[in-house]
């Protein structure tokens, strides 16, 4: 569906609840918030003044989200305090970001994270340093502070005008489905039981600690779909669910999704906690932007935001990075013995033109998912359909979104009447870059009627409750792991940098979650910590 024709089926489906006899209230307050694409596209133009300034840092991150911040963690746990981290945004998060209003703290993007695995070393230590984690951050079921665990209830499905709780469709269910639900389940508790020939998990997180059998890698060239259908699966409601797995993690549809990564997301998940059951994960009102905010404070003194790096070249002793500046509309040189790059890699071919043509290429062959996400204040808790209460992860059946979180669902208080609901779209019903021009074209109004008539279906009464509705448009949130990616050669080809400039983003593990994004920015420290001959006791081995 292109702009024009998704624009005129929203105005006729608003033509046709008006024509019923409704009068229509006026859209709420808001506007479009979040990431700047204007920044981002100078790149194409490269019309930056040249450097009146030169510094010299041992050590450079490029980048100031989950995989650049964990990268400056790394760097200050291991008593390294001469780098830098320069951010394109006014601020640090990435894909992690947060607001805030009198309401609540809510967030932009990423709102949750599941418990670590015990091979997501780094993360545990991260979360013992931030009190979360308590006790020894290696136990097979560490303890958790409860206040950061998921209240009850947990997440809920509206379908045929009924919540009901969990996300398997539960309403108009024959015996096939249930059968088929049970087949299914049996196969992902078999993945994530399975352990290759080296000894290691066929499934794990972070991704570059599961087995290489090639029996295993192989399902990387099928689509999820096409797994579900080569094992006997056609049940409507199993794929349903299937394929908003894959939306909901990756951004993909399932017939566009690794069944490799799509097993992944139901076979690796096996973190523990000593007082709360696995499925359950840890979550703040403002996602986890909380844990953004704890990584910010330990390295105020280290960040530069609203600084675009536009160019890089190796020397023989150093890299040279030119960063504009523009609120002072100027660049700015600095030297590094090391740089780590913690931006989308997509991004990498514009500013260093010394990577070889077969590294460029292979970075050309990353694909990014479009993102869409509201925050929706409300005066009030709208009015239920019958069945489970109102939860955390709210999800509608037949919606081509993805549903909304509560954000004020951790609070302590009592008692209170008004929310925040932070509402997520991953757009994947064409080529990314179609999607990709369709949220940038798409109005705000356009989107805020689209969002207020999806969620009136559960809810009459959202329109009347809603007082204000800000967007964030995220053109690249996350990378695609399609068929052929996640164990293909292009992901593998970014360990062959030059020596001097080190990838760190979680597109290196082919889709983005904070377990992936962390690892690669704290392996990345690492090995600049080696590289300049400092030691350190190791969080990813």
């Amino acid at each position: 569906m292109n702009r024009r024709q998704f624009l005129w089926s929203l105005t006729a489906t608003l033509g046709n609840i008006q024509s019923c006899g409704r009068i229509m209230p006026p859209l709420p307050a808001g506007e479009i918030l979040g990431a700047s694409s204007t920044l981002g596209h100078r790149l194409r133009v490269m019309d930056f003044p040249e450097p009146t300034e030169t510094q010299k840092i041992p050590v450079l991150i490029v980048g100031g989200g989950i995989a650049g911040l964990s990268a400056g963690w790394k760097l200050l746990k291991a008593g390294f305090r001469d780098f830098a981290i320069l951010e394109l945004e006014s601020e640090v998060g990435g894909n992690a970001r947060s607001g805030a209003n009198a309401i609540t703290a809510y967030p932009w993007g990423a709102h949750y994270l599941p418990f670590p695995t015990q091979e997501s070393r780094a993360v545990r230590e991260l979360l013992a340093d931030f009190g979360v984690l308590r006790g020894d951050p290696y136990a097979a079921a560490p303890i958790y502070d409860e206040r950061a665990i998921c209240f009850a209830p947990q997440e809920r499905l509206y379908a045929h005008g009924v919540w009901r709780d969990g996300l398997w469709p539960q309403v108009g269910i024959r015996q096939k489905d249930w059968d088929q639900y049970r087949r299914f389940q049996q196969l992902m508790d078999a993945f994530q039981r399975r352990r290759g020939a080296d000894g290691r998990k066929a499934f794990a997180i972070p991704i570059e600690f599961s087995a290489r059998d090639p029996e295993l890698l192989a399902l990387d060239r099928l689509s999820m779909r096409d797994f579900l259908l080569q094992h006997g699966l056609d049940s409507e409601p199993l794929h349903w669910h299937v394929n908003y797995a894959c939306r909901d993690d990756y951004g993909c549809r399932y017939d566009e999704t690794s069944a490799w990564m799509g097993i992944h997301y139901f076979a690796s998940r096996d973190g523990c906690a000593r007082d709360a059951s696995s499925d359950e994960v840890l979550t703040w009102p403002e996602g986890n932007g909380w844990l953004v905010r704890q990584l910010r404070e330990r390295m105020e003194s280290h960040l530069i935001t609203d600084a675009l790096i536009w160019r890089l070249s190796e020397r023989d002793q150093a890299v040279l990075a030119d960063a504009w500046h523009p609120c002072e509309n100027r660049s700015v040189r600095r030297l590094a013995q090391a740089v780590i790059w913690a931006a989308p890699v997509f991004q990498a071919p514009k500013v260093f033109p010394e990577l070889s043509p077969g590294l460029a290429a292979a970075i050309g062959e990353f694909q990014y998912a479009p993102w869409l996400v509201a925050n929706l204040s409300l005066r009030g808790f709208p009015e239920e359909r019958r069945g489970a209460p109102l939860s955390w992860d709210n999800v509608l059946y037949d919606s081509d979104a993805l549903g909304y979180v509560v954000a004020t669902h951790q609070h302590l208080a009592a008692h209170q009447n008004q929310t925040v609901f932070t509402y997520y779209h991953a757009l994947c019903d064409g080529p990314p870059d179609q999607e990709r021009q369709r949220l940038l074209e798409t109005p705000w109004a356009a989107w805020a009627n689209r969002i207020l008539h999806d969620l009136s279906r559960p809810h009459p009464d959202i329109r009347q409750l809603t007082t204000r509705l800000d967007l964030a448009r995220w053109g690249h949130a996350m990378v695609c792991p399609r068929p052929g990616f996640v164990w293909g050669e292009a992901r593998q080809r970014l360990e062959q940098t030059p020596h001097r400039v080190l990838f760190a983003h979680s597109d290196l593990s082919g889709y983005s979650i904070f377990e992936e994004a962390n690892y690669c920015g704290v392996r990345a420290a690492e090995r600049a910590l080696a590289m300049l001959g400092i030691s350190f006791t190791s969080s990813v081995l």
